[in-house]
């Protein structure tokens, strides 16, 4: 289990009671409010509301003349060709302006590239097919920001070109009738934080020329589930997209989402249902095959039309679990042949035919584990590899790449997340650079974290709670659902689920039980157990089964109770440096009576069946980071241990003299020790 950093919200006490009592709200919602960072009444008063305030869709700079340039179109009876992209909020943006124009009258049609063939954006063999059927109009939804020589190429055949996109700009922008982006500083928003699909749904706005509520009745569905899904601030006109959305799926689904509401067999479906149940459903058309599948599946005009393309959409996304299980598999294989590798600051690993809709999603499990940021390649029969990027927060990984671009092809992305390409002989070229440029910028490598909302008693988590907390929803960017802090619990009972894949385990405090769930650990790699004192991180909700109301309460996170965090880190940190750079000092070499710390331990215990930092806090107080590494591999060494993903006592007749193996003799040479 990788450890993050526990990081506690703080409130200012007062001002969350005068806005409890200025809108009648619960206190503890309040509290969560402001320590969110809403410290007004307006922010409160906007966040609450159940009503739109809507932004006018001309404080876009462009937008006048992006709905000119399209109204004329239509008018002109002129061939419109709407260019998305693969991912969710492409494909929904698709489906919300095709399927406005159409019913507006226009003859339009869409293209989306293909992620394998294609990738991302706008290219020169796509834009000849468009030409080639005819088009005089092109619209980018979810896209085009940066494709600034594309541009030029639509205009150099004779058609004209709209771009919608949400991305950051360019130092140039690309050649267009209009460029409508919030993040143009000419524009006149307060509120920039639009995805793709809120961008093309404002542009449908500016067409309009009836009640903005109409528009809301017909599409807001599709806006709520690419904002969900692209991950964006649910704050301003996200969070009412996303409310109104919900409501419109629940209440009143289009064909598509009522058989994706009649699969699920949920009574009311809430914004995580989506994130982690139809999002990845539509993603994985794009990551599989076509996206197409998806676009049609949305815009199904009945149920039998609309269920048969959802069967399509399970498939492919059983289809994409199957390769990420399979490339998940290779990697941590590598990983545990190879401990160096996991070792680096920056975890880079490579493997034949990697599908490339998919490795994105391995480096987020990797980084998950790890708790380091992670690039999984994927080397390719043309000898081009291909990879993507996730990272933790405050490691730029773009910036990291952008270090080391002699090394590659192309390469692009964000802070958390980017992609790479490059020659496959290149690879170690890049893992090499890249983890000298975090040595570099990083004296401390940035830890994992886990925000809490605040410390909470077992007394205080029920049904009541989970209620109140319903007043937060939708969940998502910018405001997640709260994480609690519970203290000092001791472990009562540990029990395996769904075959030993998840864990439930109850605890008390004080004479107040609670059962909680974790899932996603396995039963066997779960290191703690009745008796131990430990903290949880939890998520508190109402789940309805049979009509009936019943408490949940999940696992985010766990760990010993008196756990130092920032010690770990430092220790952690400097025995990785020490790894990289061969620096050390004396703290970090295992004394005899710090060895017979950890031998006893393991004597005691009969080995150590989990992951070696588990057992660090287990023995936090009597050993440092470094010393317990140092002295299982000197046990290693010593033949007294076998060390892999635990530690297993090894059969030993004879006295073995520590200090004569080969690390602890290399140790006292670098430290100079005698």
């Amino acid at each position: 289990m990788s450890h993050k950093k526990w990081v506690l919200r703080s409130a200012d006490k007062l001002l969350a009671s005068e806005l409890s009592e200025k809108f009648n709200i619960d206190p503890f919602i309040s509290f969560l409010l402001v320590s969110r960072g809403m410290q007004n009444e307006l922010a409160v008063s906007s966040f609450l509301s159940e009503s739109l305030e809507a932004v006018s869709p001309f404080l876009f700079e462009d937008m006048e003349q992006a709905a000119l340039t399209l109204a004329e179109a239509i008018d002109g009876g002129e061939r419109i060709c709407i260019y998305g992209d693969y991912d969710c909020d492409g494909v929904t943006s698709t489906a919300l302006l095709l399927q406005y124009l159409r019913e507006e009258g226009a003859d339009a049609f869409y293209y989306i590239p293909s992620r394998d063939a294609e990738g991302y954006g706008l290219n020169k063999a796509a834009i000849d097919k468009i030409h080639a059927r005819g088009a005089q109009l092109i619209v980018t939804v979810d896209n085009g920001i940066s494709s600034v020589d594309e541009a030029a190429y639509i205009y150099s055949l004779g058609m004209r070109l709209v771009v919608t996109d949400h991305h950051q700009l360019g130092d140039t922008l690309p050649q267009a009738e209009a460029v409508v982006n919030p993040h143009r500083p000419e524009n006149r928003l307060t509120f920039r934080d639009y995805c793709g699909v809120g961008v093309a749904f404002k542009l449908i706005c500016a067409l309009y020329d009836g009640d903005v509520q109409n528009l809301i009745n017909r599409y807001v569905d599709l806006v709520a589930i690419g904002t969900i899904a692209d991950v964006v601030p649910l704050l301003g006109e996200n969070r009412f997209f996303v409310k109104a959305g919900l409501d419109l799926i629940n209440r009143q689904p289009r064909p598509a989402l009522e058989v994706f509401k009649n699969n699920g067999g949920k009574a009311e479906y809430a914004a995580n249902d989506i994130a982690f149940q139809l999002c990845p459903r539509i993603n994985a058309m794009g990551r599989m095959d076509d996206a197409a599948g998806a676009v049609a599946f949305l815009m199904a005009e009945n149920y039998l039309e609309a269920e048969g393309l959802y069967a399509t959409l399970c498939d492919k996304n059983a289809e994409r679990q199957a390769f990420e299980k399979e490339i998940l598999e290779d990697v941590l294989a590598q990983l545990q042949a190879n401990p160096r590798l996991a070792a680096e600051r920056v975890i880079v690993v490579s493997g034949l035919g990697y599908h490339p809709g998919v490795v994105g999603i391995v480096a987020s499990h990797i980084v998950e584990r790890y708790a380091k940021p992670a690039i999984v390649i994927g080397v390719y029969a043309d000898g081009e590899a291909r990879g993507s990027a996730r990272s933790v927060e405050g490691f730029n990984i773009h910036d990291a790449i952008a270090a080391c671009s002699e090394d590659l092809i192309r390469f692009g992305g964000h802070p958390l997340a980017a992609g790479v390409t490059l020659a496959a002989e290149k690879i170690d070229d890049f893992r090499k650079s890249i983890n000298q440029y975090a040595l570099r910028a990083y004296e401390v490598m940035p830890p994992a974290t886990l925000t809490l909302d605040c410390k909470i008693s077992p007394q205080y988590i029920s049904l009541a709670l989970a209620e109140s907390l319903r007043a937060l929803e939708p969940y998502g960017a910018m405001n997640p659902q709260a994480v609690f802090g519970v203290y000092k619990m001791k472990l009562l009972s540990v029990t395996p689920l769904s075959e030993g894949k998840h864990v439930r385990f109850e605890c008390e405090k004080k004479g107040e039980k609670l059962r909680v769930v974790k899932f996603g650990t396995a039963y066997e790699a779960f290191p703690y157990h009745a008796g131990d004192l430990v903290d949880i991180a939890v998520k508190v909700s109402k789940n309805n089964y049979k009509e009936r109301d019943y408490l949940s309460v999940q696992a985010v996170d766990i760990r010993l109770n008196g756990t130092d965090d920032d010690r770990y880190f430092r220790e952690k940190n400097a025995y990785e440096r020490y790894r990289l750079t061969g620096r050390a000092d004396s703290s970090m070499y295992p004394s005899r009576e710090k060895c017979a710390v950890v031998y006893r331990y393991l004597k005691a215990n009969g080995g150590w069946p989990y992951d070696r930092d588990d057992l660090y806090f287990r023995l936090q107080e009597q050993v440092n980071y470094a010393q317990l590494l140092f002295a299982l591999a000197a046990f290693q060494q010593a033949g007294l241990v076998s060390v892999g993903d635990g530690v297993t006592l090894l059969p030993s007749s004879q006295k073995v003299n520590l200090e004569e193996t080969k690390i602890l003799k290399t140790l006292r040479e670098r430290l100079n020790i005698e």
